[in-house]
């Protein structure tokens, strides 16, 4: 590494995204309404007087995710963490269980597990995709876990684990394929976190599946920093009937259906997405092709101007899959911690007194003040990645 790499990079960054100003700033991401119909369908809402937890544009925008996805179902809640906590709901996990999830992820990964009184525990990633490793998921079960009843429990806290949860990290599919054949093996869930990988679809056999429906259920996000945005919300995915039955009936209070009598048949959530949110979805739904082609032509001239140097590599879309490309990485290779640190550092710093908003990836959820204590296998590729990752501005209006 030479003292000059982080302007050299920095400057790359400035050639494609343009200049930043105090007033006008190059964002990591951000909401694109360009061209769309998104004030036609809020006007809608708001003159009809439809705009809480039930009306059309709720129910249009379902029926266009599962036209999307080819899903069989697609249930709109208030946002991904909630349809992450629902899913996990759904699926039997209960307090004081652990759920297996890496620890390479945003926090909400950890704390849908958290909210329902469960443990979270830590899988290590591969540095392919960055998502859970197969095998390190193996090594992990093997070592710690215990068969009772036909379930597993862990050996060293006695507690059952019961759910594995994948996630795909910037949208980049994991290998989900081979992480359902080992949950299916162990007879444990698995819940797939697909807040980053809407339009992220991996191969199998002959087909190309839409990321969430490997698993019983998937989960997405539409927060106001992804591809396409409600504002807030998040659909749950799931080919099952009577997991998508149940997962409206929970997101709806748990009230039976009647015209006018309030009878609620067990404890539930009020965590249905609003009308004039899905009227925003829908609008956005509509354009979601040319996103993400201009998603995809974006990561290939981040990926084409940082080819010529040799510290650094681009992290592209993994081996039998199609990546929605929400943010782009970089990936630093400096092996000594302390120059490695340096050299993120003023990077993040450089590109900011730009106004040009890089990102360092998340701190690892094992280290986060909540989960010290929780259980955790070998980490080496986690802890290898966590200073080397920067995200690169990723708007699709970078580029449109």
């Amino acid at each position: 590494m030479t003292n000059h790499l982080p302007l050299k990079i920095v400057d790359i960054i400035e050639n494609i995204t343009g200049k930043g100003t105090a007033e006008k700033p190059i964002p990591l991401h951000e909401p694109d309404f360009t061209n769309s119909n998104a004030t036609n369908y809020l006007n809608n809402c708001i003159t009809s007087g439809w705009v809480s937890t039930a009306g059309e544009w709720v129910n249009k925008f379902e029926k266009e995710l599962a036209k999307l996805t080819k899903a069989k179902h697609a249930i709109v809640v208030s946002n991904g963490t909630v349809a992450l906590r629902l899913a996990l709901k759904l699926k039997g996990v209960k307090a004081n269980e652990e759920v297996i999830i890496p620890p390479l992820s945003f926090i909400a990964s950890a704390n849908a597990v958290s909210h329902l009184g469960a443990i979270p525990h830590f899988v290590d990633i591969e540095l392919d995709t960055l998502g859970i490793s197969p095998e390190a998921l193996i090594k992990r079960l093997e070592e710690c876990s215990v068969l009772k009843d036909g379930k597993v429990f862990n050996k060293n806290t006695n507690r059952k684990i019961s759910a594995i949860m994948a996630v795909h990290i910037f949208g980049h599919p994991s290998r989900v394929d081979e992480l359902r054949k080992i949950a299916s093996v162990w007879n444990i869930p698995l819940i797939e976190d697909c807040a980053e990988a809407l339009g992220s679809y991996r191969y199998e056999e002959n087909s190309i599946k839409h990321c969430g429906l490997f698993g019983e259920i998937g989960t997405l996000s539409f927060n106001g920093n992804k591809i396409i945005t409600t504002g807030g919300g998040g659909p749950l995915l799931t080919n099952n009937a009577d997991i998508a039955k149940k997962a409206r009936h929970l997101s709806t209070t748990a009230k039976k259906n009647h015209k006018w009598e309030f009878e609620h048949d067990e404890i539930g959530w009020n965590d249905r997405l609003p009308n004039i949110n899905a009227a925003l979805g829908v609008s956005q739904i509509e354009q979601i092709q040319k996103k993400l082609k201009i998603k995809y032509r974006l990561n290939q001239i981040y990926t084409k101007a940082f080819e010529n140097l040799e510290e650094l590599y681009t992290l592209n879309q993994p081996e039998f899959c199609k990546s929605n490309f929400w943010l782009n990485n970089i990936i630093l290779k400096e092996r000594n911690d302390s120059t490695l640190k340096e050299i993120r550092n003023k990077i993040l710093e450089l590109s900011h007194q730009k106004f040009i908003y890089t990102r360092p990836v998340w701190k690892l959820l094992s280290k986060q003040k909540p989960y010290l204590k929780s259980p955790k296998g070998d980490l080496t590729n986690s802890e290898f990645i966590e200073f080397r990752i920067i995200s690169l501005p990723s708007s699709t209006k970078i580029y449109s």
